[in-house]
């Protein structure tokens, strides 16, 4: 059975822990795409980590981890992670690469950073991972693919033709040094030797996992809200975040996904610029994220103070939808103890009138929170197993967000370990 784990919101909700959790039960775990500009925390039996594009299943020794077609390659990243893991007494993990996935390249890095710097306070708010510059150049044709790099004559042509056209932008857009292409071609032969040991045709792999009735996980990067086409444009990422890409992203039939675990917070946090409108501001967020997440609500890449939120059930619901969650994984229920009552974000007001449909990036920026305030519990709840044993108005908080969002929570994680874990 084919299964996809992904984000409702903004990304930052806690999908790594949930693959991680699911994994235990997986052969198989699929990141399909997305690059290394955003990370998944876990804590395991191992320690704490931040993965950024080994799948959040790689801590098992019976897991396969693919990094699927869809998937923005820096190998030197990947590389560097499953070092970092097993130096820290992980075993080696199973490892597949897409031959059809493309690659990161150091311009695209760079391109990125250029391009934030020349727009100054119009700027996106990137992670500066080379992620926009990566998928502008997989559109247009002239990114290089895995399978590239196994055909030199190609290499050699491709790389003189590549830097003709970057090397216009930097000398006349950006007034930055030009690229040279015998060291793009040196750059691309380390790739080549890194990679080579795991590269596999994973769309016919899967193929045949999924005859031989095997459990495979589709590990999503950010939210529904990140989305190119159904988010807050232009605030988003630049690969699809939902659930359906996940069949192209990993080349298996859409009809083969069919448990969607869409995972979404007791509150809401963003990473970067764009709309979002129960944010809060001053004390009242800096407590939420000092209390939130382990550690804090820190981006897992970029260091970034998260911007924090009251639970958002307009733009929970749409997340959700858009998803097809058959099942809602409800995390860090257990960061919102401390408070004597929680507000909810219940509708938006917008131009006077109250809805409760999540609209287009222009209206959303007008948008101001209905809320809705419920009594809070005042009680640590971790370590709790069983969903009746919860405080009374920690079931009703969680019964009256299912209600607005019309998606069954079944899970509820009260805490970052990988057993912190209610099922309903």
């Amino acid at each position: 059975m084919v299964k996809a784990v992904v984000g409702a919101n903004w990304g930052d909700e806690g999908k790594g822990k949930i693959t991680d959790m699911l994994a235990k039960e997986a052969d198989i775990i699929v990141r399909f795409q997305g690059g290394a500009n955003a990370g998944h925390t876990i804590v395991n039996d191992y320690g704490k980590f931040a993965l950024h594009t080994l799948p959040s299943g790689c801590f098992y020794g019976h897991t396969t981890s693919i990094i699927g077609n869809g998937v923005a390659l820096n190998i030197p990243i990947l590389f560097n992670e499953i070092k970092s893991i097993v130096e820290r007494g992980v075993p080696q993990p199973k490892i597949l690469v897409s031959d059809r996935a493309q690659m990161v390249m150091p311009y695209h890095i760079l391109f990125d950073q250029y391009e934030e710097e020349r727009l100054g306070g119009r700027s996106f708010g990137s992670t500066k991972s080379g992620i926009a510059p990566f998928y502008s150049d997989k559109y247009a044709k002239i990114g290089f693919q895995v399978s590239e790099l196994f055909d030199e004559e190609l290499l050699q042509e491709k790389v003189v033709r590549i830097c003709e056209t970057k090397n216009v932008l930097l000398e006349h857009l950006y007034h930055k040094p030009l690229l040279d292409p015998q060291e793009l071609l040196e750059t691309l032969h380390q790739y080549r030797e890194m990679v080579e040991p795991y590269v596999c045709d994973v769309s016919s792999y899967l193929w045949n996992a999924i005859k031989e009735g095997k459990e495979i996980l589709l590990e999503g990067q950010l939210g529904t809200l990140k989305d190119p086409d159904h988010g807050i444009y232009p605030m988003v990422t630049s690969s699809s975040t939902l659930a359906a890409y996940g069949a192209i992203g990993a080349g298996i039939p859409p009809y083969e996904i069919q448990k969607v675990i869409v995972v979404c917070k007791a509150y809401s946090s963003a990473v970067g610029a764009g709309a979002f409108v129960s944010e809060i501001f001053g004390d009242e967020a800096d407590e939420l994220r000092k209390r939130g997440g382990d550690g804090g609500e820190y981006g897992a890449t970029t260091g970034r103070p998260r911007r924090m939120g009251w639970f958002d059930c307009v733009a929970s619901k749409y997340g959700c939808r858009l998803q097809g969650a058959t099942d809602v994984a409800f995390t860090v229920l257990d960061v919102l103890g401390y408070l004597d009552e929680i507000p909810v974000c219940v509708g938006y007001e917008i131009d006077g009138e109250v809805t409760t449909d999540f609209h287009v990036t222009s209206k959303l920026e007008k948008a101001k929170p209905v809320l809705k305030y419920l009594p809070g519990w005042k009680t640590d709840i971790r370590g709790i197993k069983k969903y009746e044993d919860l405080p009374e108005n920690c079931r009703n908080y969680v019964e009256f967000v299912e209600e607005q969002i019309g998606f069954p929570i079944t899970m509820v994680s009260n805490g970052p370990g990988r057993n912190d874990i209610i099922y309903r």
